[in-house]
């Protein structure tokens, strides 16, 4: 499966501080047999963070998109808007399980405000910034995202376990 990555920093943006979550989102993907065909770095502007998620989505670039950043409570987060502003169905489910899980690590997983859904054929998450975080959170949804990908791309059919 290919997958892409999304930072969304303004200071990351302007050079001022390095992502180290992206790479940690590249890592984990990579050990679980998705191949990273895009990545990038861009700040925290709704309407170019929109633009970019749409256009991966649209052209076909990847089947599942994950973003890092910009799902908290500062002025310029705007992640899970620029989500919504492209998605054509929600997946509350992923990051209602993000929030869940995390909880049992840190009571501040009640501030995200993460949000997930589908664009033609490609899955977006959006994930916490910290690289921390972005581990946990990865790594406590792996093991599903495989069969939801899967029934998205019409390369499975039963959803029931067997």
């Amino acid at each position: 499966m290919r997958a892409a990555i999304i930072t969304s920093s303004d200071s990351g943006y302007a050079g001022q501080r390095e992502d180290v979550s992206g790479p940690v989102i590249q890592k984990i993907l990579e050990q679980h047999g998705y191949e990273v065909v895009h990545q990038i770095l861009l700040p925290d502007d709704r309407e170019m963070l929109a633009k970019e998620m749409a256009r991966i989505a649209d052209e076909g670039i990847a089947d599942l998109l994950l973003t890092t950043g910009g799902t908290g409570f500062s002025p310029r987060d705007c992640m899970p808007e620029a989500t919504a502003d492209i998605t054509e169905r929600v997946v509350p489910g992923i990051p209602e399980a993000i929030r869940a899980y995390s909880m049992t690590i840190t009571p501040r997983a009640m501030l995200s405000r993460a949000a997930a859904g589908i664009r033609k054929s490609t899955l977006i998450i959006n994930l916490p910034g910290s690289p921390k975080a972005v581990r946990e959170s990865l790594e406590y949804i792996m093991p599903a995202l495989g069969h939801g990908l899967a029934i998205l791309l019409g390369k499975a059919s039963d959803c029931a376990r067997k």
